[in-house]
């Protein structure tokens, strides 16, 4: 192989790269505009059916502390390690403890919701948002209210 056939192997090598790397991108931003969609949707769903909030708490990286946040909305999963606050914001609820996280509270920040939650974990369990979100809804409309359901958003 020739040096000049070298470059241009290099220079397709790259291109090839940046094109898989943009697909991925387009993807990424793809399922994100899907999974916002969704929450927005479960939101404006909770509100209108008078789904109870709840003052938000998050735990500790190790598992063992729990810290006050300023944040008000609804866990989406049974651990309380995920949440959606009022404001249509996705939280992941678990942060870095400590003595000043203890004494003033924290401030999680709010992280794009995944289409499917669980998705790459070592336990293997995963569940699609718009299932959880859908049975968060209908697990909190046992007592009065109207019981028709908006339909999720399809994607």
């Amino acid at each position: 192989m020739s040096e000049r056939d070298g470059r241009e192997w290099r220079e397709r090598q790259r291109q090839a790269v940046r094109a898989h790397a943009d697909a991925d991108a387009r993807r990424r931003a793809a399922e994100q505009a899907e999974a916002a969609e969704l929450v927005a949707w479960f939101v404006a769903e909770a509100t209108r059916r008078g789904l109870p909030t709840t003052r938000l708490v998050a735990r500790g990286y190790d598992g063992r502390g729990r810290y006050r946040t300023r944040l008000t909305g609804w866990y989406v999963d049974r651990a309380g390690t995920r949440a959606v606050d009022v404001a249509g914001r996705f939280h992941l609820l678990t942060v870095p403890g400590g003595l000043r996280a203890r004494l003033f509270g924290v401030n999680p920040e709010p992280s794009p919701a995944p289409l499917i939650v669980g998705a790459g974990g070592r336990d293997g369990e995963s569940i699609p948002l718009r299932t959880l979100l859908s049975r968060l809804l209908n697990d909190g409309t046992d007592g009065p209210g109207p019981t028709t359901t908006a339909a999720a958003p399809r994607g």
